[in-house]
């Protein structure tokens, strides 16, 4: 057996060089979330833990720590606390959410325990987390196997925004997997760290406390029911009679939530049960929350470590680990967290509640002094791969594997057209696909058909011959969907060329007028173009009692291409005025200070209001509508401009949300091209360079400069990916996303042209 006694330490300084080396060299910004010292909890010391050992391993790491605290919590927080989050304020998360934001963090980890913050099940926390767009690390310290459904809704949350979810233990990881649904490559498994000390000096930290000459036994933490104390303290007869020398050592303060409700009435009634089993003199109370080195001081006094647990699915004990680590014989009862790491006999494994195996275990140790130095130098050995030094490396290969990497470049030119001749039959253009298989079971509809029109009409002209056909296919289905006794057009169609409705929404019938107006101006060839203005004129009207602004702004600008074929078109002319006139209104009754918007709520394709008014203004002469589109557009571009400068476009987590911010996720890519149209109608305003500068923004979100890195589209295809969520990319590749990327090219190369 390997004597430890004389083993030199490891050096917490040292960490495995290759992974800091994966690092970026530039200063990178981690913001940890958790409870943090001075506060009195195993979270708050464990997050402490976790900022001293990065500090030390990573000191090109910037760390801001936001510590929870509480409205009654008297602890004073020094450097490197950055901010405080009061568990049960709401608005004290999304301030702490909008600091993380400004602060520019490259990424966010969350210590996650239930009972740390506020809210059923501590939702408070996602207010926090769907606000930031940063990648997040989760570390759950507590994975339940039957969550109730409040509990069972915000792992879920977490599970779908996290990049990775770190638990300590392997039952975490497969629970991961079979309640909540995470995916394997989301899951880490680290162990809980603890410090680092040399093994073998019982007795000499014996004699500091004046334990010489006792056996010792000991139990520490925040002192509370769930512990299993009492298992341990009816052991403690058959123990005394077998080794009087023998003396438990409980240390820990009563815990916080349990002070508050009954004071100490659980102490003393364990107190009661010593002595009325004639134990109470071989049972040292240490009543005090004490420091980390205090603590170890004292748990390196112990010769046996008890952990009483009363339950299974105890996830993980950082009071374990600290024994193991100093090389304390551990007798404990099987829950989680024991069983894989006592496993292959490092330490003793005893029923729950089960006051007779405990005695029977500590008494054959305590018998037996050749096992007891065999069980603690085993514990000592696993130990070594649980030290902080070698935990944080771990943690730095998480942090390298989750950081964002750099954009590629993207040149500006026309994209390929395989990506979207994939989606394309006799039909029209399918809606939906599965990773980069079109999906027919979701059919066709004619915002699709309608948008791939207006691509035919602004396609380069080398590539129009490959696609002519698809003109007449795009142009007959959005002829089939007007429903002449419903006076609407229909939207969507399954694989078999049966309509769904009679009529679609008032959107799918403006994206079509838009479509057809733009189609009438811009149409390859005469028969085409045409053909877009027949089917206006017999279809516009409809757009007269639309209620939807969306649909108003899709509607004025169809009418606003028409007019470029047709000056003098009265319906047209009616659109754009009488819908300019609602957007006005619509903005004037909605607008407060700071929020400058036509709805109390952001939604979908959210530059095109402020598009239509621009244009409205352009067409009319009208300086009131122009300003409205100027306005409403730079706040919304300042709304979509991340902290670090690049675009971020209103995500779907947004929509519905009054008065509210935007939330960054889930990002698609039908925004970008809203933006840059917006942009192109501001630029042809104003003639400012900076609308050129804004657009080549937006439009570098496909290429990687994003919240993720990652560029979303490809050029060499022309496809694109469906959005950008908390995780990365959605890798479907749909018609809207498709269309959207090769949309917001033409619009590019055409700004461009006109803006040498």
């Amino acid at each position: 057996m390997y004597d430890f006694a004389d083993a030199p330490l490891v050096d917490d300084e040292e960490v495995i060089h290759h992974t800091l080396a994966a690092v970026r060299p530039n200063a990178m910004r981690l913001a940890l979330i958790g409870g943090y010292s001075p506060r009195r909890c195993g979270i708050a010391t464990f997050t402490a833990d976790i900022y001293a050992s990065m500090a030390l391993a990573a000191p090109q790491i910037a760390i801001d720590v936001y510590a929870m605290t509480s409205a009654s919590d008297q602890a004073l927080f020094a450097a490197p606390v950055s901010s405080t989050i009061v568990d049960n304020d709401l608005t004290s998360y999304a301030r702490a959410a909008q600091q993380i934001e400004a602060s520019g963090a490259d990424m966010v980890w969350l210590q996650h325990e239930f009972g740390l913050f506020g809210g059923p099940a501590g939702d408070m926390i996602l207010e926090l987390i769907d606000s930031v767009a940063a990648p997040l690390i989760v570390t759950l310290h507590t994975v339940l196997p039957d969550p109730d459904a409040a509990q069972m809704r915000v792992m879920r949350r977490l599970v779908a925004r996290a990049s990775k979810l770190i638990v300590m233990s392997e039952r975490a990881r497969a629970l991961l997997g079979s309640v909540y649904d995470a995916d394997k490559t989301q899951i880490v498994l680290i162990p809980h760290g603890v410090p680092n000390r040399p093994f073998g000096r019982a007795a000499l930290f014996k004699a500091k406390f004046g334990f010489e000459g006792r056996k010792m036994l000991m139990t520490f933490g925040l002192l509370s029911p769930g512990k299993g104390i009492e298992a341990a303290i009816a052991a403690l007869p058959s123990i005394v009679a077998a080794h009087p020398t023998a003396l438990y050592c409980i240390v820990g303060a009563t815990h916080p939530n349990l002070l508050a409700r009954e004071g100490e009435a659980y102490r003393e009634r364990l107190k009661t049960l010593a002595e009325s089993l004639g134990v109470a003199t071989h049972i040292q109370w240490i009543d005090a929350f004490l420091e980390t080195s205090d603590l170890l001081d004292l748990l390196e006094a112990a010769d046996i470590y008890v952990t009483p647990y009363p339950g299974a699915n105890q996830s993980t004990s950082g009071t374990l680990s600290y024994a193991v680590a100093l090389g304390k014989a551990v007798v404990s009862t099987p829950f989680v967290h024991a069983c894989e790491l006592l496993a292959d006999d490092h330490g003793v494994l005893v029923p729950f509640n089960d006051s007779t195996a405990i005695a029977a275990e500590v008494i054959h140790l305590l018998d037996d002094p050749a096992r007891l130095f065999e069980l603690q130098t085993r514990a000592y050995a696993r130990g070594r791969d649980l030290i902080w030094s070698a935990v944080a490396a771990r943690f730095l290969d998480v942090i390298s594997a989750t950081q964002r990497p750099k954009p590629l470049a993207h040149v500006l030119r026309p994209v390929g057209l395989s990506g979207l001749l994939r989606l394309c039959d006799d039909t029209g253009m399918l809606q939906h696909s599965i990773f980069s298989v079109p999906d027919r079971a979701h059919g066709y509809c004619v915002d699709d058909n309608a948008r791939a029109l207006m691509l035919m009409n602004r396609i380069d002209h080398q590539a129009i011959a490959h696609c002519e056909r698809l003109t007449t296919t795009f142009a007959s289905f959005v002829q089939s969907a007007w429903n002449p006794d419903a006076g609407e057009f229909r939207n969507f169609m399954d694989h078999r060329r049966h309509w769904l409705e009679d009529k679609g929404s008032e959107d799918s019938c403006g994206r079509t007028l838009w479509a057809l107006g733009a189609t009438a101006s811009e149409g390859q060839t005469p028969g085409l173009r045409h053909w877009a203005r027949g089917l206006y004129d017999q279809t516009a009207a409809s757009a007269l009692g639309f209620g939807s602004p969306r649909a108003t702004a899709f509607a004025m600008l169809g009418a606003d291409y028409l007019l470029n074929s047709d000056p003098s078109h009265a319906t047209a002319e009616t659109i754009l005025g009488d819908g300019a006139e609602r957007l006005v209104a619509l903005l004037a009754e909605v607008r407060s200070p700071g929020w400058c918007w036509f709805e109390r709520a952001l939604a979908y394709d959210n530059c095109r209001l402020s598009e239509a008014l621009i244009r409205a203004g352009l067409r009319l002469g009208r300086a009131d509508y122009s300003d409205a589109g100027m306005e409403t557009l730079n706040w919304m571009m300042a709304m979509q401009t991340a902290p670090a400068g690049h675009f971020r476009p209103v995500g779907s987590d947004s929509f519905g949300r009054l008065d509210t911010p935007p939330r960054p996720f889930d990002q698609q890519p039908v925004e970008i091209w809203a933006a840059l149209d917006a942009c192109r109608a501001a630029f042809d305003l104003t003639a400012e360079r900076a609308w050129v500068v804004r657009a080549q923004s937006a439009y570098a979100w496909f290429a990687g400069r994003n919240d993720r890195g990652l560029a979303v589209a490809d050029p060499l295809t022309g496809s694109c990916c469906d959005g950008l969520n908390p995780r990365g990319l959605n890798l479907n590749e749909g018609a809207e996303s498709v269309l959207a990327y090769q949309l917001s090219t033409c619009t590019m190369i055409a700004l461009m042209a006109v803006a040498v």
